[in-house]
């Protein structure tokens, strides 16, 4: 068996608050209280998880009760012990419904091409607008230094449109400029941010063209949103574009104290292809004058340029 002991938290997590305890203390209330029912589900005493997981029992009873502050090897023995998906144990909210778990069991079973099939018959179905209205938002997403910024405001005035900086968006609602977002509340509250600012632009403009942030494509269920109300374009560049461009614009973060940071930057790139890919078309800037890379988006906004990946 392993005894372990229920630990505090850290001060480095406690540093945001009182606000910020609370809702782990909270977490691990659900927590214990999803194992504790999971457990019972199945038929299983505490003694028999303990057999089965190398959790002590006394450990167990913390965990349950909301107290033992677990440490991710020991609950992905517990987990495997009860048969059911780490996944599971961890998710925040509710305990999602049975048919959804099955649901998913199935997709598993799929390979990529006809994950994507049903994803798009899904959207068709369930979530995605009409094409007349996706055609008239188009959204550009790509990381910093692609040129949405230019092309895009260029391209709002050409089609005499709104043009939208989700940034500014996100400041607006937050009341904070972006870093104070970060070193003040964290990312995950940036994440909050992003995806209420983006369902209030979705309200508020039936016509725009929007700058996206270039992470946004890393937040499933924002990302889905998108792509379900916009005519979506990825502007691509090159790494060294990508770095040059941003340093252009007098910002030195991306090298500063950082001798690694183009690989980073390639990483970055090659870990979001995929999701950038998920666009309606893709206008590649490298290489390209402002003028050529405009003429193309213009030209997929028209409906007269093909949506191949050349």
């Amino acid at each position: 068996m392993v005894a372990e002991k229920a630990k505090p938290l850290p001060r480095e997590e406690n540093r945001r608050g009182p606000c910020a305890a609370e809702l782990h203390q909270g977490y691990l209330s659900v927590l214990g209280e999803r194992v504790r029912n999971l457990r019972a589900r199945r038929g299983m005493t505490r003694k028999i998880l303990a057999r089965d997981s190398g959790v002590s029992e006394r450990y167990l009873a913390q965990l349950e009760s909301g107290q033992g502050n677990i440490s991710i090897g020991l609950l992905r023995q517990v987990a495997g012990a009860m048969s059911v998906p780490l996944e599971d144990l961890v998710r925040e909210g509710r305990e999602q419904p049975i048919e959804l778990t099955l649901l998913i069991q199935r997709l598993e079973r799929l390979g990529p091409e006809d994950v994507a099939d049903v994803h798009r018959l899904v959207a068709e179905r369930f979530g995605r607008d009409s094409d007349a209205h996706r055609n008239s938002r188009v959204a550009l997403i790509g990381l910093r230094g692609a040129g949405k910024t230019t092309l895009g405001r260029m391209l709002a005035q050409h089609i005499e449109v709104p043009f939208v900086e989700m940034h500014k968006e996100i400041e607006r609602d937050s009341g904070m400029s972006l870093s104070e977002i970060f070193s003040l509340s964290g990312q995950s509250a940036y994440r909050r941010y992003e995806r209420r600012a983006l369902e209030r632009v979705i309200d508020e403009y039936p016509r725009a063209v929007i700058a996206t942030g270039g992470s946004l494509v890393s937040e499933p269920g924002t990302f889905d949103l998108l792509l379900s109300a916009c005519y979506t374009i990825w502007i691509k560049a090159s790494p060294e574009e990508h770095m040059s461009r941003t340093m252009a614009q007098g910002d030195l973060r991306p090298m500063s104290g950082n001798a690694e940071a183009m690989d980073d930057l390639r990483r970055i790139l090659a870990e979001r292809d995929a999701l950038y890919a998920k666009a309606d078309a893709m206008v590649d800037t490298s290489k390209n004058t402002v003028g050529q890379s405009f003429d193309r988006l213009v030209a997929f906004v028209n409906g007269e340029a093909s949506a191949s990946r050349e």
